[in-house]
């Protein structure tokens, strides 16, 4: 454990810049593309000093050589003092660099000091995630209780600039079982690099609401966002990257994603993202997790919307290793609400399937057919097509509804074995899907969002460049969007886990279709009864095709 001097002495060094340095060419708000780094990082948890161990982590990346290119950092959520001493953080507004302002660390934490030097001396954008103590009586207009010490206490992101000011913070919204207070109204926070490039953020679980995430581009244009995270993977929806993708894909944004490592109890996932390009760079890590800098160069989207240029980028396309049952702890999705048909694909022999499956009034048209691969080995491929209306029932955190069309992998017959990672006896493909196509009428609302969403057995998502997307209204003036979600060319790159649309409707309030007459009026839908017989009619076909199946 380093000792309060040989902290100082740190701080003294990285304040007058006497450590060793690299320095590199930043980008200029003229160019086409920053230079991003995110980590992967594995924290120590079971020490005394383990914020001091975790501290020396950052502060070796940040000095790294495979840093020395990079305009912004990004670490992942609660990797830093989760266990250890909070710390006040600044207000922005303020514009105070704690590595100037306080740096015998007597009113901020001492890593809050040194990150602000290490921003400082490297010359760059960092992000880190920490646990932070505010006053109660900052927030007068907070009616709720407080603590007896009278703090509250947030998971929160703070930004140092290349200076080691602190420009922006965020507070978490949406927690996930965390022993943290949410702030009394929710952040919508951005933060202007000298790049060129603004950025919202927001943290982990946040990624599957309105507010702040899909707030901040359908109100403010936002096209980048930092996410540091500490993601529970859980299958077939919702691992960590297969989210992250799907999310930057689905709103068109450069998203900088860190996932915290430790694969044993279901954490890891980081990448950089271009939108509708996929990962410049991601990663899904096995057992013990690692400490890993990713570095991508980011095409900026004013440049990218005007020529649809292409940068070269890493080709993560190809087969990669299956990630092993005893070497990462996956949750499980609550796919029992499901409507779900099984499909049992034998080895060595062809087939084909064109199903509708319903659940309730929402209905999925799945068209499909499959050949051997050669080498492939025998057994059974058991998969099942599933449809979804409902709200998500995950006990005590925030609730999101969706409307789910899928195909998902499984282990036996049962609906109970589907959900999990394979046995390494199952985990080759036995054949390899010629076609793959889900289409769904899904209804307008004012907050929702449609995403493509796919994992293989290395728990990596396909690439845009593997899957057809198009989402449309039959209208303008209608109030449904059609989808259709296609796999481009066969998926021998390795066993598919998961092949669906994923509808999150957020909290299913001004959905077309949904409540009364005049409620309908109310969220804008006019004429809401003659909408509402259309509504009926386009879920009338659907019904007819699974009858005469």
């Amino acid at each position: 454990m380093a000792t309060n001097s040989g902290w100082r002495l740190l701080w003294l060094c990285l304040t007058l810049g006497l450590l060793p340095g690299l320095s590199h060419q930043a980008s200029i708000a003229e160019n086409d593309y920053y230079t991003a780094g995110v980590v992967e990082f594995r924290h120590t948890v079971l020490s005394t000093s383990a914020w001091s161990d975790n501290l020396a982590g950052y502060l070796e990346i940040v000095q790294s050589a495979n840093a020395s290119e990079t305009d912004i950092i990004v670490f992942p959520e609660l990797t830093l003092n989760s266990l250890g001493p909070q710390t006040f953080v600044p207000e922005p507004k303020d514009q105070i660099a704690p590595c100037l302002a306080d740096p015998s660390a007597t009113h901020y934490a001492e890593f809050l000091v040194a990150l602000s030097c290490a921003a400082r001396n490297a010359s760059k954008y960092l992000v880190i995630n920490v646990s932070e103590q505010k006053l109660c009586t900052d927030t007068p207009e907070d009616p709720r209780p407080c603590a007896a010490n009278g703090l509250n206490i947030h998971n929160t992101n703070v930004v140092f600039d290349r200076q080691g000011v602190v420009i922006s913070r965020y507070r978490k919204v949406h927690l996930y079982g965390e022993n943290r207070n949410s702030t009394y109204q929710p952040e919508l926070e951005t933060f202007e690099t000298d790049f060129g490039v603004t950025f919202g953020h927001f943290i982990c679980f946040d990624i599957l609401f309105y507010t702040p995430a899909h707030q901040l581009i359908l109100e403010q244009g936002i096209t980048d966002f930092v996410y540091p995270s500490m993601w529970f993977s859980q299958l077939p929806f919702l691992t960590g990257v297969q989210t992250q993708l799907a999310w930057a894909y689905a709103n068109d944004v450069n998203m900088l994603a860190a996932g915290a490592s430790r694969p044993l109890v279901g954490s890891s996932g980081s990448g950089i993202y271009h939108g509708r390009e996929g990962a410049l760079t991601s990663v899904m890590v096995q057992g013990t997790g690692e400490r890993s800098l990713h570095v991508a160069q980011v095409p900026k989207y004013p440049a990218r919307r005007a020529t649809r240029r292409r940068r070269q980028r890493r080709d993560l396309s190809g087969a990669r290793e299956a990630i092993s049952s005893s070497s990462f702890t996956m949750k499980r999705d609550y796919l029992e609400n499901y409507q779900s048909e099984l499909l049992s694909i034998v080895a060595n022999q062809s087939g084909s399937l064109t199903r509708d499956i319903c659940h309730e009034k929402f209905c999925c048209h799945f068209d499909m057919e499959w050949r051997p691969v050669e080498g492939g080995g025998g057994g059974t491929a058991n998969y099942r097509l599933g449809a979804y209306d409902g709200w998500r029932n995950e006990a005590s955190v925030d609730a999101n509804y969706i409307r789910n069309c899928g195909l998902f992998a499984c282990s036996g017959p049962t609906i109970e074995e589907c959900g999990g990672l394979l046995p390494a006896e199952q985990q080759g493909p036995v054949s390899a899907f010629t076609r793959l196509e889900i289409g769904a009428t899904y209804p307008e609302s004012s907050e929702f969002l449609l995403m493509p969403s796919t994992v293989l057995d290395s728990l990596l998502p396909l690439q845009p460049s593997q899957f057809e997307w198009s989402q449309q209204k039959p209208s303008e003036n209608s109030y449904q969007h059609e989808v259709r979600f296609a796999l481009r060319d066969s998926a021998e790159a390795g066993k598919l886990l998961t092949f669906a649309i994923y509808g999150n409707y957020y909290d299913e309030t001004c959905t077309f279709g949904v409540g009364s007459e005049e409620q309908q009026v109310a969220c804008g839908y006019k004429n809401g009864s003659t909408r509402l017989v259309l509504f009926a009619a386009g879920l009338l076909l659907p019904l007819l095709l699974l009858l005469r199946g």
